[in-house]
């Protein structure tokens, strides 16, 4: 495909951005079997293509095995995966878990479905991830995503987290790096059209009006609408934390602080002035 030169600045900007994450977090390392989830989706989509492109240009050499969970929703064109892949090239596996009855029989009619239906995708992938051999599990989730669950948490939770470039889980069975964490959403919707990616729409939750992700979402494009470069500085700031300047009493030890008996004392600094 022939690129424009704006769209040649996008495919550049998505793939530096995309190894300077894996650079800074050290996300993926010599002899890695890397498992890239591939739900259908934009995110998923750019992900993959741009981990296939680091590992043709990368110093070191690793391993990418694409993985998609068949959650058994209704209408779910099981051939489009498959046939993407193939044409790519990529190994892959389709993992087949009927999630979705499981969700609609736990939770009440109305309720929104995005919790119980992310436990259960995260388990089923994270216990495949072992089985397979996989030292990295790597997600779509970008910028804005991580930005979004800063604010989910803030208001809804009482607590200053959201999702990190990279971590370890629970049990110490895997590592889930997140390799398009500088990339914003923007640019990724752009380059999936871009590049005319077969989109699998999610009709499980993602036709819920009352998702509270959806209420963080449309009030920060009203922030980034009124003051451009909004959500990118935010994103900056979780990047550069003050322990010190908050007030999480395990993160810093307030408690003991006192005054520097071997300070100068203010009055002779000025008389020297």
């Amino acid at each position: 495909m022939s690129l424009s030169v704006s769209q040649n600045k996008l495919q550049k900007r998505l793939r530096r951005l995309t190894a300077e994450a894996v650079t800074e977090y050290a996300m993926i390392e010599e002899g890695d079997k890397v498992m890239v989830c591939l739900s259908g989706g934009k995110d998923s989509y750019t992900l993959l293509d741009m981990l296939l492109h680091l590992q043709k240009v990368a110093p070191i050499r690793f391993e990418l095995v694409a993985v998609n969970l068949d959650q058994k929703q209704p209408g779910f064109p099981e051939e489009v995966l498959p046939a993407y892949l193939e044409q790519l090239g990529v190994a892959y596996h389709i993992l087949e878990r009927d999630t979705y009855s499981i969700v609609k029989e736990k939770v009440p009619e109305g309720k929104t479905t995005c919790s119980l239906c992310s436990r259960l995708r995260r388990g089923n992938l994270y216990t495949f991830a072992d089985e397979i051999g996989a030292t990295r599990l790597a997600l779509g989730h970008h910028r804005d995503d991580i930005v979004e669950t800063f604010f989910l948490n803030m208001f809804h939770g009482g607590s200053l987290k959201a999702m990190p470039p990279k971590l370890r889980s629970d049990d110490g069975r895997n590592v889930v790096i997140r390799p398009l964490a500088f990339c914003s959403e923007k640019d990724i919707a752009a380059y999936a059209r871009l590049q005319a990616f077969p989109i699998i729409p999610c009709n499980l939750c993602g036709s819920q009006e009352n998702l509270q992700r959806k209420v963080i979402k449309e009030m920060l494009q009203g922030w980034e609408r009124e003051n451009p470069g909004r959500i990118e500085s935010i994103f900056r700031s979780l990047r550069h934390v003050h322990p010190s300047q908050l007030a999480d009493g395990k993160l810093f030890d307030f408690a003991s602080l006192k005054i520097d008996e071997q300070a100068t004392p203010r009055f002779l600094n000025v008389m020297n002035l």
